[in-house]
């Protein structure tokens, strides 16, 4: 048995989260917790919603709400979506606790008073109406390395580069336009080019071990070709003090050093709450832990540079030496897993232009395991794919409904009308022991897939053993077997598929897990194969504000493994779990779309 941190990417709380969020963060880390969970690891499942920035204040103040409002009401939308969709956090928290806040200044210190912050005076973008400093990604323009029009200030997303806004060609505030304005200011900087050896060592081991996805680790490596001091600070007033300079309240830590760290805090946060507040360090000072980290590839950079820097600046691993602090020497990622952008009807989401459907609104009108189905079985695992209603509709229809629901439902009904309950097999043939020897080898086969994050292969290969499941049902024809002389060879065809149902709905709970669950009670289970998150309200640990987290029990499992179905169980005739949807549905939802972006 390992320990495993899933340590799931932090959505920002400036607004709902749309698909194309959660088909880079979301969908993929659950299906890999769920499954290394029933395979018996000690699987710690993290997350929460990142609250600090200028895009929180700009958003609050066009409102004509307070930051902490605007980000009180995303977080509760957030936390209920995510639920909503079965993602099953040990712990969802938010970056606005109290715990957050000591937690991040103590790892700032630390990284600092071991020479990895060093101050320097640079030049910061302001708003020439407002007065308010503009963080790097919102300042957008050339770049002056490839050509690009729409590079951001931190990077640009067409050479993958990695800029300051001083650098862009003409450039403009992405908030109204404005032509930014350039001040002196000084600011904390991670000194990453004294830590740069050993990230450069730490990637090569992690492309020796063949586990990253090639584009992750060529990106990763690209980054150190122009690697330079990274401001962890902001003129702002929203978000953690910098220890040290108390005297300046509009000096606030960066999101990009305060996000980052959530990863740890809501770690001892969890352990914290379940009452062993050690109990985190088995996840982050134990050197045979693994974590792997989920994110779009947007996020790359945090979790392949700036996260690992901070932890190595930490643990005193750079070129000026240094001791851990409080935390002690805390581990690296195993791998970041990173997903390409998921595009919607051929365009790039985007809620200012209407280009954007919201996992609320998914949720409202679909199945969540819908709408999970699609983003594991075509998601931008590998690449960038497009989510179009058509093609929703047309897996919906064809794969969920026609395929895996049929092949439940008419096993249940024949069960039901012929024994009313799971009979005992006779003597199996070799039609019947072929198709249970590719279900048992597919535990095998489909795990291997999703524990090395191939999990658009692992569901295709549960389908395609749903495939071999019908095509027994039309070459053994149980319908036809009614002479009682053939009553033993029915019984054994029946308790074939039933096992087969059960089995499948096994590998199937990682992905589907609402309707495993509702398929596990038509087959005669308990309905309780997938354990499903909670929203518990609760108190701050450290007297802040009371907040909604997300947590679960996911200790009751059934194994990764074949497990025996019960002869006598009694089965019911069976109701559809899966809606099938109506063709319309993509007309409607294309007009919707079209009217949002104001077409």
């Amino acid at each position: 048995m390992s320990r495993i941190l899933s340590a799931v990417a932090w959505p920002y709380a400036n607004g709902p989260r749309h698909i194309g969020h959660v088909a880079g963060f979301g969908v993929p880390s659950d299906v890999f917790s769920r499954y290394m969970r029933m395979r018996g690891h000690d699987v710690l499942m993290v997350s929460g919603t990142d609250e600090h920035g200028t895009p929180i204040l700009v958003a609050a103040e066009a409102e004509g709400i307070s930051p902490k409002e605007l980000a009180d009401r995303n977080n509760r939308i957030i936390v209920e979506d995510l639920v909503g969709l079965g993602l099953s956090y040990d712990l969802f928290t938010r970056t606005t606790t109290v715990n957050h806040e000591r937690v991040v200044q103590s790892m700032f210190e630390t990284v600092r008073d071991n020479g990895y912050m060093i101050v320097q005076t640079t030049s910061g973008a302001v708003s020439p109406t407002s007065g308010r400093t503009l963080p790097d990604r919102y300042i957008e323009g050339e770049c002056p390395l490839c050509g690009f029009g729409d590079a951001r200030g931190d990077q640009c997303d067409h050479c993958g580069n990695q800029l300051d806004p001083t650098d862009l060609i003409n450039p403009r505030s992405k908030i109204d336009g404005e032509i930014p304005v350039f001040q002196e200011t000084e600011h904390y900087f991670l000194d990453l080019p004294a830590l740069a050896d050993e990230l450069s060592r730490w990637l090569d081991e992690r492309e020796a071990s063949g586990l990253w996805r090639p584009n992750v680790i060529r990106f990763s490596q690209h980054l150190l070709e122009d690697i330079r001091p990274r401001a962890m600070t902001r003129d702002i007033d929203w978000g953690i003090p910098v220890p040290g300079w108390e005297d300046q309240p509009n000096k606030r830590l960066y999101v990009w050093f305060d996000a980052v760290v959530g990863y740890l805090s809501a770690s001892i946060e969890w352990a914290r709450r379940i009452g062993e507040p050690e109990r985190w360090r088995d996840w982050w000072n134990d050197p045979e832990a693994l974590s792997y980290y989920f994110m779009g590839k947007d996020n790359i950079v945090f979790h392949s540079q700036i996260w690992p820097a901070e932890l190595l600046g930490n643990n005193g691993a750079g070129d000026k030496g240094g001791e851990p602090g409080e935390l002690k020497q805390l581990n690296l990622p195993t791998q970041v897993v990173a997903s390409e952008f998921l595009t919607m009807e051929g365009k790039q989401f985007s809620s200012s232009r209407g280009v954007v459907i919201y996992v609320r609104d998914v949720l409202s009108r679909y199945q969540p395991d819908a709408l999970r189905y699609f983003i594991s079985i075509a998601g931008p695992e590998t690449q960038d794919s497009d989510f179009t209603w058509a093609e929703f509709v047309r897996r919906t229809n064809s794969e969920l409904v026609a395929g895996w629901g049929n092949l439940v439902n008419r096993t249940c009904a024949m069960i039901a009308k012929n024994f009313a309950e799971i009979p005992a097999p006779g003597e199996l043939e070799e039609i019947d022991e072929k198709l249970r020897e590719q279900v048992l080898a597919g535990f095998d086969k489909v795990g291997s897939l999703i524990e090395n994050h191939h999990q658009r292969a692992a569901l295709a290969e549960i389908m395609r053993l749903v495939g071999e499941a019908n095509a027994y049902v039309s070459a053994t024809e149980p319908f036809k077997l009614k002479d009682p002389s053939q009553r033993e060879r029915l019984a054994t065809v029946l308790h074939t598929l039933i096992q087969t149902v059960s089995d499948l709905n096994t590998m199937m709970c990682v992905f589907l897990p609402h309707s495993s669950n509702a398929l596990d009670a038509v087959i005669g289970g308990a309905g309780d194969i997938a354990p499903l998150p909670v929203i518990e309200e609760v108190e701050d640990l450290d007297g802040g504000d009371p907040y909604p987290i997300i947590t679960g029990d996911y200790t009751n499992l059934r194994p990764w493994a074949s497990v025996e179905v019960v002869v006598g169980t009694p089965i019911a005739k069976p109701k559809p779990v899966f809606t099938k949807l109506d063709p319309e549905v993509v007309e409607e939802e294309l007009a919707r779309l079209r009217g949002e972006a104001g077409e």
